[in-house]
């Protein structure tokens, strides 16, 4: 009996402090951003080169890791599907896009934005579409950073769990970690 009442102790314990980490900070995992990213998946932009080309851009496939290829960083992957008009004829490509981004948590709304994002990388199928891709770049990278600054990546559900509901309402500011980001309730 003696040994057995150590061990229930313990586990009253870690219970406890797992019950009051819960209480204190909401994490919102990879996967969660992820799913919330698909539903932005409709981004669509139509892109102009004053007499070079018209180009329409629809935006798919997105996907975070959150935190780990740089502190307080989400890094982003997508898929641009590029349907061009220029002195050229009509032509298509796809644009493999990485970008960066930093999360920033909007309290009132309950909402965690994308900030400031920057395309890092492009790789363009067929290559030879790759230079004249490369004058759209900037244009589309200015259109991504307005979006996302503009459009939450990821939304608290005031009517979700307990936890959910906490979070905002008390939320005080926005933690980067590898595949998480954490939203504390206090400072």
């Amino acid at each position: 009996m003696k040994k057995v009442f150590p061990g229930l102790l313990a586990l009253a314990a870690a219970l406890l402090l797992s019950a009051c980490n819960q209480l204190t900070q909401y994490t919102i995992s990879e996967q969660e951003i992820n799913q919330a990213l698909q539903k932005q998946d409709h981004y669509q932009k139509q892109l102009s080169v004053a007499g070079l080309m018209d180009a329409h851009l629809t935006l798919s496939e997105l996907s975070a890791a959150i935190g780990r290829e740089e502190p307080n960083q989400v890094t982003l992957t997508g898929k641009a599907e590029v349907n061009i008009s220029s002195l050229f004829g009509p032509q298509q490509a796809q644009m493999l896009l990485k970008m960066k981004a930093q999360p920033s948590y909007d309290r009132q709304q309950g909402a965690v934005y994308l900030k400031d994002m920057e395309i890092v990388d492009v790789q363009v199928q067929p290559e030879k579409m790759a230079s004249l891709l490369k004058t759209l770049t900037p244009y589309l990278n200015q259109s991504l950073k307005t979006y996302f600054n503009q459009q939450p990546a990821y939304v608290l559900n005031s009517n979700g769990s307990k936890a959910e509901s906490l979070a905002k309402r008390f939320a005080k500011g926005l933690e980067v970690k590898p595949g998480a980001l954490i939203i504390p309730f206090t400072e």
